[in-house]
């Protein structure tokens, strides 16, 4: 009998040295067509080191044309000597412009391509087209879209002005009646056209800088305007999507107390009323004391309530500053009310949902906050204060 060994192996490998690997991708619109730039990373160039010979950037930018997207990713082998291969990818950014075009179409390929992942994040290039933003370079990471990227991760984290939209958390918040979606936003400090030269990360302070701008505000699939730093943490703090974050309180005798922001809980309810939405916002903080630039006896239990009291206070004043811009000049509900009122009282829910957009800018929105300071830190009283008791 004659044994047929049957091999199964990677019928579909691809060599490494064969593929352009995308880090970062960019949609514009081009009169009828996109204009799709991909930032694909050169491996000898960021394993080079410096010194001696001519020093190649990190990245390329490959730039192609589409009636789809499909189409123009394509179409870029006419200049890529290698196939795009974007499973590692970071970040797709739109322009301004195609933002408030609109971006639902363009999410098809990226839902429906298995080689995209899911986990990249959507951003928005403020006052700028995505392809000048992808080819700009940046310090300290030698490859932007690495820089970004984590730029994005670290402030979510530690700063809170901004937050992390993935393809499919936008797909989900633009399908919903009850919330409009958001992105990031990012946008460039300095002359874009000097960002794309060596020279330009070659100085202690860079001549050009991407950094992140707090969120952009969508109705459906088009930007329609964007929330300050801000307002960004006023958002954050509504969607309990605050991690850590650092802010002052005005001392009553003059000078400020840093107080940062260890842990956030947001709870959110909704109802209808005599034909109006309502809805009570409670969030429960916890902080620690950071830094003291006034005269302040924190061994005093007096201290600790009042400095509590101006927290709750400056928490409660700054989510209600964010809520009326986004009701009076965007009347979009980005922060999900309208999913609050069908989850506590689906049938009150279904006599607004036809007209939410109008109900949700009359709505009427309480907040209630409440804060505990936790720690002081490793001294009691102020620098300058216990120099002057000695």
């Amino acid at each position: 009998m004659l044994i047929v060994p049957i091999f199964t192996g990677c019928w579909d490998r691809r060599e490494l040295n064969e593929l352009g690997i995308s880090m970062a991708m960019g949609i514009d619109k081009a009169g009828d067509e996109y204009r799709v730039s991909i930032q694909v990373v050169q491996p000898g160039a960021v394993a080079q080191k410096t010194g001696g010979g001519i020093e190649s950037t990190p990245v390329s930018l490959f730039e192609s044309k589409g009636v789809t997207i499909f189409e123009a990713l394509r179409r870029m082998t006419n200049t890529s000597p290698r196939k795009i291969y974007s499973a590692h990818l970071r970040f797709v950014v739109f322009g301004e412009e195609m933002a408030r075009e609109g971006i639902g179409d363009t999410l098809d390929l990226l839902s429906r391509d298995n080689e995209f992942r899911k986990d990249f994040y959507l951003l928005v290039a403020k006052g700028t087209t995505a392809a000048s933003l992808l080819s700009i370079l940046t310090p300290l990471e030698k490859i932007p879209a690495n820089k970004i990227y984590r730029s994005i991760d670290m402030s979510e984290k530690s700063w809170a002005p901004t937050t992390a939209v993935t393809l499919d958390d936008f797909i989900e918040d633009m399908a919903s009646k009850g919330k409009q979606p958001v992105l990031g936003v990012i946008e460039v400090l300095g002359d874009g056209q000097q960002g794309n030269s060596p020279k330009s990360v070659q100085r202690v302070r860079p001549s050009v800088q991407i950094r992140t701008a707090g969120l952009a505000a969508f109705r459906d699939d088009k930007l329609i305007g964007w929330l300050n730093e801000e307002e960004s943490i006023g958002y954050n703090f509504i969607l309990n999507k605050i991690k850590s974050m650092v802010d002052h309180v005005a001392c009553p005798a003059g000078g400020n107390v840093a107080l940062e922001t260890t842990h956030s809980k947001a709870e959110i309810k909704g109802r209808v009323a005599e034909g109006r939405a309502r809805l009570k916002i409670k969030l429960n903080v916890e902080q620690n004391v950071g830094e003291v630039q006034c005269r302040l006896d924190l061994t005093q239990p007096d201290s600790l309530d009042e400095l509590e009291r101006l927290s709750q206070k400056s928490l409660e004043e700054l989510v209600y500053r964010t809520l009326e811009k986004v009701q009076t000049e965007y009347k979009a509900d980005i922060f999900g009310f309208g999913s609050a009122i069908h989850r506590s009282a689906p049938k009150s829910w279904r006599t607004v949902m036809n007209d939410w957009e109008e109900n949700f800018e009359h709505a009427q929105v309480d907040v209630d906050a409440t804060v505990r300071i936790k720690r002081n830190g490793t001294i009691t009283n102020p620098i300058t204060e216990e120099k002057g008791e000695t």
